[in-house]
């Protein structure tokens, strides 16, 4: 039997030796020698809810009670021994196979018919794909058997993220393909290596209390009970439940078929060996429908689609992962609608004061389809902190700043080319894919800048006149000129009405990035800056100029 608290099936990175295989409460081990560094599963999507289970399981087994406590630990992390004893009484609910309950898989030997282990990967063809012989670019019979180490990630990533899955198939308790965002704190010094794996958890782990010892866990973990199925209006709530099953939410009624053999088989997705293989699965519909959950999971961001609503997950979307994002997903949004998760909540509100050191944020998650996966999204960027609260709050509003005054801008460039390129009488949707890809190439094309920006600005002792938010505008207005240019040039062969549509378009839009008229003044005042001077007192002081 493999249980997941006792035995070694992490696949890490040591800093000096290399690939191994540990038990979860080897994270810490040989800190100051070799520490664990990275997780080391061939998947990204592994390898992201690797961090997140962890994370979860720290959360769950050794929660700091405060801020204090936290950084106690995280200046003196647990030995081996101290997580050994921590996650003792999760044991039972961590056998992924055996005759007991069994890891996120239900109570009862379920009678269904078994279906091939490889769709158990999220991005797996599914039944109409392959009875329709569409399964072009992602084929079947690929994964065939899977070791028990590899099966039980697969498990988890699974049902931590379930997609849409057919009549009674339930998403999971953040809906399907959740956004997952994590800090990776960075060096200290130029001469540090970089965070330990330990670092990079500890850097997520929220406050909380200890799961109970043995009254109660299976309102943490729900399949040491008889599941509760969802036929008829029965949900999950957090108060029905207990609030730390957000990290383990089982919403599909699943069970592992393994195979054992009389000498080790490789797996098809890491090359493992095991002798025992988990070849197929089986389920059966209506497991745990869970509800009210928004805002509980720690890792995701969530947002309100007006005020007084639900909070909901955050979801990854095409066109990936930017400074774009940063309002929701590093600080809340102006009008409170978007609000990052907590725990990058909880960093960013610690940069400055407890914890003054450069971090990245990792945002990754499936960008689902309803139930068809249409890939896995990961991006990475700088978190900047500056050396003291006050510093780090004006480096956050001038961030806000700039965030918000390129989305008018890019407002304006959308429109502009819109205005250019179709009639006044031309029925063009705003988020036609021509006008949409130069409103993200400005993004693109700005992204370098923005961090640049930031790092200058988290250097500075004191603030400036305007904290380089006009140095920010201008080569933001020249991007924008740029881009407009090339998606609605002005040539020779334009006939009458399109050349006078392109050059009213670009007239406005420079006149707006100048900041006059409406649209102006407020891309201006959304920047900080002060009023552009009216264009009569600066013809007066040209003239006066000229003149003297």
């Amino acid at each position: 039997m493999l249980n997941l608290l006792i035995d070694p099936w992490l696949p890490v990175i040591r800093r000096h030796t290399g690939r191994c295989v540990i038990r979860p409460a080897q994270i810490t081990e040989a800190l100051d020698e070799d520490p664990v560094i990275a997780i080391d599963w061939p998947r990204p999507d592994f390898r992201i809810a690797t961090l997140e289970l962890l994370i979860g399981l720290l959360a769950t087994a050794l929660p700091p009670g405060d801020g204090d406590d936290w950084l106690d630990l995280w200046d003196e992390p647990p030995d081996p021994d101290r997580l050994d004893q921590a996650f003792a009484p999760l044991v039972s609910a961590f056998a992924l196979d055996g005759d007991g309950p069994r890891f996120l898989q239900d109570r009862e030997d379920l009678e269904s018919s078994a279906e091939a282990i490889e769709r158990l990967l999220i991005e797996a063809p599914g039944d109409s794909t392959t009875t329709k012989n569409t399964d072009l670019l992602v084929h079947r019979g690929r994964v065939t058997r899977l070791s028990r180490a590899t099966a039980a990630i697969a498990l988890y990533t699974f049902q931590s993220w379930a997609p849409a899955g057919g009549a009674g198939n339930r998403t999971g308790l953040r809906g399907g393909g959740p956004l997952v965002t994590l800090v990776v704190p960075g060096a200290e010094r130029a001469d540090d290596p970089g965070p330990a794996l330990w670092q990079t958890l500890w850097a997520n782990v929220p406050v909380g209390i200890p799961a109970p010892h043995r009254d109660g866990l299976d309102l943490v973990f729900p399949w040491l009970a008889p599941t509760l199925t969802s036929e008829g209006a029965a949900v999950v709530t957090p108060q029905s439940a207990d609030p730390r099953q957000c990290w383990w939410g089982m919403p599909r009624r699943i069970r592992l078929d393994f195979a054992a053999s009389a000498t080790p088989q490789a797996c098809d997705l890491t090359g493992a060996a095991d002798d025992v293989a988990v070849v197929s699965w089986r389920q059966r519909p209506r497991g745990p429908n869970y509800a009210l959950w928004g805002g509980h999971h720690p890792l995701t961001p969530h947002y309100r689609q007006k005020p007084g609503t639900e909070l909901l997950a955050v979801h990854p979307q095409p066109g990936g992962i930017g400074y774009r994002h940063w309002l929701g997903l590093v600080l809340a949004s102006a009008d409170g609608l978007r609000v990052p998760a907590a725990t990058v909540a909880v960093w960013t509100g610690r940069r400055g004061g407890t914890v003054a050191r450069p971090a990245r944020l990792i945002a990754a998650g499936f960008d689902m389809d309803n139930m068809k996966a249409r890939g896995f999204v990961e991006s990475e960027m700088p978190l900047p902190a500056a050396a003291n609260r006050e510093r780090q709050q004006r480096l956050d509003r001038l961030a806000q700043d700039l965030v918000t005054g390129t989305d008018q801008v890019a407002n304006l460039l959308r429109s502009a080319v819109r205005q250019a390129l179709f009639s006044a009488g031309a029925t063009v949707k705003l988020d036609a894919a021509l006008l949409n890809a130069v409103r993200e190439r400005l993004w693109q094309q700005t992204e370098v800048r923005f961090f640049a920006a930031l790092e200058a600005a988290a250097r500075d002792p004191g603030p400036g006149p305007d904290d380089g938010r006009a140095d920010w505008l201008r080569p933001l207005r020249a991007i924008a000129l740029a881009l407009f240019d090339e998606v609605a040039p002005l040539s020779a062969d334009c006939g009458e009405s399109a050349a006078r549509r392109i050059g009213t378009a670009r007239r406005h839009l420079a006149i707006a990035l100048a900041g006059y008229g409406p649209a102006g003044a407020t891309l201006f005042s959304s920047l900080g800056l002060p009023p552009a001077e009216p264009r009569t007192a600066k013809k007066t002081a040209k003239k006066k100029g000229t003149t003297g």
